[in-house]
């Protein structure tokens, strides 16, 4: 078998290194590192998802008559108030005969009106009177129902909101079933999406959810949790759940897609940065700086990990709060190796800023 010679010398090299002795790792020179706080800090459980977006309350405005339109009162776009009439139609027949059965109302309560005093005294017949009581009782009837055709000749925003755009004009010939328009409540919207069944048992409403759109870089949406659906999707095996969002500005819109963090479990947890992780098969290390006879050292120390979120890791055994973790330069160094504090991090420096750092024996523990 042919023995590759630069693969037994670099083997020979890492034996010999780490047969030096403790003495001998004492007397190198420092070897500069970067190090990180162990802080204790709120950690949230997110998990992620894509939802669609509703508004509170939206309706299809149509028409259950087929009549002429003669008036439009709003703008694409417009926002109107419940109770606005946003069209009217035709209505002239009915209003010819609301006039005549407002007038046949009068002469039913005139005659009325007349044969009750004649009653009182005996002078008319009380069948007559009941005769015109009818009269009258029939003749609101007939308004009523004259005032209820007419209503549905007026189309009336039935909440408050925003019109979209109306696909009908003046002149145009109305027909039950055509869309002349949308009306959405936009002021609070409704975001619909899927979670997997797994995280069943900590949904709940109440709780907090962050929402994010391509439309809107870089800006967040809060809301929280409503309500969810009765029953898992076999098939996708998830759950719907519908959260809510203040849109006070406007900015959302319905059939906006957006992406949902859900955020669980908040806890206050030991956190470090993830780069001072030191992976080992299914083990995890850190190296942890220790004050030695004359020079600060490190140790390797073995830890359990929890969740991760950007840059950061929760510890949840292993080192404790006020500790310092390398987080650069732990290739080049070893339990017991003299080290020398270049820069502690706080998470949100430049490379620049942390080698021109003043890393002073204070920032040491």
């Amino acid at each position: 078998m042919k023995i590759h010679k630069p693969l037994v010398f670099a083997t020979m090299i890492l034996a010999i290194s780490f047969s030096v002795p403790a003495d001998l790792l004492a007397q190198q020179p420092p070897t500069p590192v970067f190090v990180a706080t162990v802080e204790r800090k709120t950690f949230i459980d997110e998990v992620e998802a894509i939802g669609t977006l509703h508004a509170n309350e939206n309706v299809d405005l149509t028409t259950t008559v087929t009549e002429l339109i003669t008036k439009i009162n709003f703008e694409d776009g417009q926002r109107v108030r419940k109770g606005d009439i946003l069209v009217e139609m035709d209505a002239a027949e009915e209003l010819a005969e609301k006039a005549e059965e407002l007038y046949r109302i009068t002469e039913a309560e005139k005659q009325v009106n007349r044969l009750e005093p004649l009653i009182a005294r005996g002078a008319a017949s009380k069948a007559i009177l009941d005769e015109q009581r009818r009269n009258l009782q029939t003749a609101q009837a007939r308004l009523n129902a004259i005032a209820s055709r007419i209503s549905k000749r007026l189309i009336v925003a039935p909440f408050d909101g925003v019109v979209g755009l109306r696909n009908i004009s003046v002149g145009a010939l109305a027909q039950p079933g055509i869309r002349i328009a949308t009306i959405d409540d936009d002021s609070i919207m409704k975001l619909d999406f899927a979670v997997p069944e797994v995280f069943l048992a900590t949904l709940k409403p109440g709780i907090r959810i962050v929402a994010t759109a391509s439309a809107y870089p870089g800006e967040t949406f809060e809301g929280e949790i409503a309500s969810m659906d009765s029953r898992v999707n076999p098939v996708t095996r998830s759950i719907m759940v519908r959260a809510m969002l203040k849109n006070d500005d406007q900015k959302l819109k319905p059939g906006m897609l957006m992406r949902v963090v859900l955020q669980k479990n908040r806890r206050e947890a030991l956190v470090i940065p993830e780069e001072s992780l030191i992976p080992d098969g299914d083990r995890h290390f850190v190296f942890i700086t220790a004050a030695g006879d004359e020079k600060m050292t490190v140790e390797r120390r073995s830890v359990t990990i929890g969740a991760r979120r950007k840059g950061e890791v929760e510890i949840l055994a292993g080192v404790e709060e006020g500790q310092q973790v390398v987080t650069h330069g732990t290739l080049r160094i070893r339990p017991g190796i003299p080290i020398t504090i270049r820069a502690v991090e706080r998470g949100d420096e430049s490379l620049t800023d942390l080698l021109n750092q003043n890393t002073s024996r204070e920032n040491i523990p």
